[in-house]
Formats: structure tokens, C-alpha cells, sequence
């Protein structure tokens, strides 16, 4: 099980590296949300325009988090280390793949202590709830303290699990699971998506359970459906082509999740900070960039991750400026309308 789980996470990076693995025809619907220019913003660009927010007791200097990608190989130790240093340099928030494989091979938790190299990163730890279910809480909280974490996503992935060779198929009493973690944990509880979104209906299991926070990972980014469909092989394989889409768009997920009175980060297919702009009127708090920053950093190392994320800094600072708004409070309230698909789903 545990080479299993590490040849896992090789072939995750290695297709996550390309666009092979994104959804073929649904996307995440932000571009139905269509912000109201203003021609007197009476801002200055560089000294009006304020990105900075709380999240989790830290404080980022923009509403970005390098979303949880990897762990428990040794590429995947050198993935985190460099842009758990970037995500602290910059000023953003960094999660971590899932611990699963940390619990199963301990000789692998290395890949997830970026800690010493980011002493003052928001960091999120990371586990599936699967997992969660038959792990005690006092050994989550050792896995969370081994590495320093300040939250910690527990990951919903039903979807990928149905195409994944060897998946989970049994989920009874997850939505137990939250709750216990959340009366146990010393950190707060983020129920996270893989890439299917969150419903109406799991935005309110979830608050009932009494979690506050969510990463929707909607559908329109990275398919890991697709990705485990890849992986597959057969019945598996063929059933992957069938539900390749499947999921809720990330833009109808943070509304779903906003709506139900729980903290949005979202994630799912953002591309650049025109897509953060847009999550965030649409009242999420920060949003989350996983494969556009692998893929920037696969092609050309540190240096390109960092131009691809001081890009989305740049083009969330003009839009939020071509709003008329200084402050990400304000871009959470700024007129914007909201159009064709994406209108329907919220509806």
C-alpha cells in the first residue's frame, strides 16, 4: 500500500505538469461575472490598492493561496520546500498534499516539513476524510504539530475515489468525522474539494457539523477524475471517460458556500487575477492556484512561478482599481452581474 501510495503521487506530478488533465468541456463559470468598470476610480494603482487579509490568525499580503498539490516522493519534498519558500517570500498562504502518505510511510514526512524553511507561511495541512474517519484525533493532531500546520483541509473526493484503482468506496459517517475534528483539533477544520465543488447540501452538512471554512475546488480547473481516469484501466478507465466533468463550477461552489454562511477559499481552475478578482465579488476570501503554478514551475523553475504569481498580484490590483475599490473588503461588496450558465446553477 505505501509504494503504492508514493507511485501515486509520482504520476499525479508527471500529468499534473500538463493540460491533459483539465475538464474537456465544463469550466468553472467565473467568466459569467461581469464587474463594473469605473472611469473615476480616483486611486493611485500603486499606493491606493491594498491586498492584504486575514485568514486563519495570518496575515497575507494578497489573497492567495499555492493550494495543496503534493507530498510523500522526493520530487514532491522539492516542490514544497521551493514554493513553500515562494508562498513565505510573497506573502501567501501554502497547503500541503495529503498526510496520507506521511501516516503510511514515516520515513516520507520530510516531504511535508517546510516549516523551517517557512517560518512565517500560513500553512495548511492536509487529509482525506476517508482517513480521517479511522484516524483517532489525537493522531491527526501529531501529524498537524509535526509539521507546524496552522489549519488543516480535510479532503472530500468521492469522484476521484470511484475511478482511482484500490479507491475508498465506503463513506459512512464522514460528515460525523468534521464534527468530532472540529470539537478535538486545536487548529480550524477546512472542508476541502477535489476538483467536484461543494453543493448547497454539503455547505449545510458541513456548518451543521460545525465547520466554518471551505476550499470548493469546483469543476473548470483540474479533472482528478481525469486524472485518475489516465491512471485507469478497463471498466475503471472507461467509467473515468463517462464523468470526466463531472462536478459543480468552482464560481457556482462559492456562491453555494457564501451563501450557507461558511469562509470560501476558492480554488478551481483560477488562471490569473482577473479569476481571483471575479471569486472574490462572489464573496469568497482568497482563492487557491495549484497546477498554473506547478506547470510555470515544471517549465522554468522558482523563478517562473514567482512571474506567474507577481502577474495575478499585478491583474487583481487593476481590476480592483478599474472597480473603484482599495481594499479586498470592498472588491467583496463591488457591483457585478452575473450571466448565462453560471446564473441558472445559482438559481
Amino acid at each position: 500500500m505505501s509504494q503504492e501510495i508514493s507511485k501515486r503521487k509520482r504520476d499525479h506530478l508527471e500529468l499534473c505538469a500538463t493540460d491533459e488533465v483539465a475538464f474537456r468541456e465544463r469550466t468553472h463559470l467565473l467568466d459569467h461575472v461581469k464587474l463594473l468598470h469605473q472611469s473615476l476610480p480616483d486611486l493611485h494603482l500603486d499606493e491606493d490598492i491594498d491586498l492584504c487579509i486575514d485568514l486563519f490568525g495570518k496575515k497575507l499580503r494578497a489573497p492567495i493561496v499555492i493550494a495543496a498539490m503534493t507530498g510523500g516522493t522526493d520530487e514532491a519534498g522539492s516542490v514544497n520546500e521551493h514554493l513553500a519558500r515562494l508562498a513565505n517570500r510573497r506573502g501567501y498562504g501554502f497547503g500541503l498534499g495529503s498526510q496520507r502518505a506521511m501516516q503510511k510511510r514515516p520515513d516520507t514526512a520530510w516531504t511535508f516539513r517546510v516549516r523551517e524553511q517557512a517560518p512565517d507561511l500560513l500553512l495548511l495541512g492536509n487529509l482525506g476524510c476517508v482517513q480521517a474517519r479511522d484516524t483517532s484525533s489525537e493522531a491527526i493532531q501529531r501529524l498537524l504539530d509535526d509539521v507546524g500546520a496552522d489549519a488543516i483541509c480535510v479532503h472530500m473526493n468521492p469522484a476521484m475515489e470511484m475511478i482511482q484503482p484500490g479507491g475508498d468506496r465506503n463513506f459512512r459517517d464522514v460528515s460525523k468525522t468534521f464534527g468530532r475534528l472540529c470539537r478535538e483539533l486545536t487548529v480550524p477544520v477546512i472542508g476541502k474539494e477535489t476538483g467536484s465543488g461543494i453543493s448547497r447540501a454539503c455547505a449545510a452538512k458541513l456548518l451543521e457539523q460545525g465547520v466554518r471554512h471551505v476550499d470548493v475546488s469546483g469543476a473548470g480547473g483540474t479533472s482528478w477524475v481525469g486524472v485518475e481516469t489516465l491512471r485507469a484501466e478497463g471498466d475503471a478507465r472507461a467509467l473515468g471517460e463517462l464523468l470526466w466533468d463531472w462536478g459543480i463550477p468552482t464560481a457556482a461552489a462559492i456562491h453555494y458556500a457564501v451563501s450557507a454562511g461558511l469562509t470560501a477559499i476558492a480554488t478551481g481552475g483560477i488562471r490569473h487575477g482577473y479569476d481571483i478578482a471575479r471569486a472574490i465579488a462572489l464573496g469568497a476570501d482568497a482563492a487557491g492556484v495549484a497546477r498554473h503554478v506547478f506547470k510555470a514551475y515544471r517549465a522554468g523553475g522558482i523563478a517562473a512561478a514567482d512571474a506567474f504569481l507577481r502577474r495575478c498580484e499585478n491583474e487583481l490590483r487593476t481590476v480592483m482599481l478599474l472597480c473603484g475599490v482599495s481594499s479586498i473588503a470592498q472588491l467583496k461588496q463591488a457591483p457585478h452581474i452575473v450571466t448565462g450558465e453560471l446564473r441558472e446553477w445559482i438559481a
